[in-house]
């Protein structure tokens, strides 16, 4: 019973609700990401199209990595933090090395 009690095993961190792709503009923060990603909104009044960003704090595994310039799929959890919601599911192309 007492080797249970030390056998921790960390648990993944599920992904529930909306699922959503952006590219990686920041790694600094330990185990974060921050995920930007265009939106083209409507103006009706105008009829004009007009171009956003939205930036979201992403959770990055271990076992992810993902650095600057990949292209992630970001999955919607649990509130890790304070600014932390979304989790790095998946990296869909890694970023080209410039200068390599």
């Amino acid at each position: 019973m007492a080797e249970a009690k030390g056998n921790k095993q960390k648990r993944p961190i599920s992904s529930r609700g909306a699922r959503i792709v952006g590219r990686v503009v920041s790694d600094k923060n330990k185990k974060t990401v921050v995920v930007e990603r265009d939106l083209m909104k409507k103006i009706s009044k105008y009829k004009r199209m007009a171009r956003e960003r939205s930036r979201v704090q992403a959770h990055n595994p271990d076992e992810i990595e993902a650095k600057v310039g990949d292209i992630v799929r970001i999955g919607e959890t649990r509130k890790i933090s304070k600014t932390k919601s979304w989790i790095v599911l998946e990296v869909i192309s890694k970023a080209e090395e410039v200068g390599a």
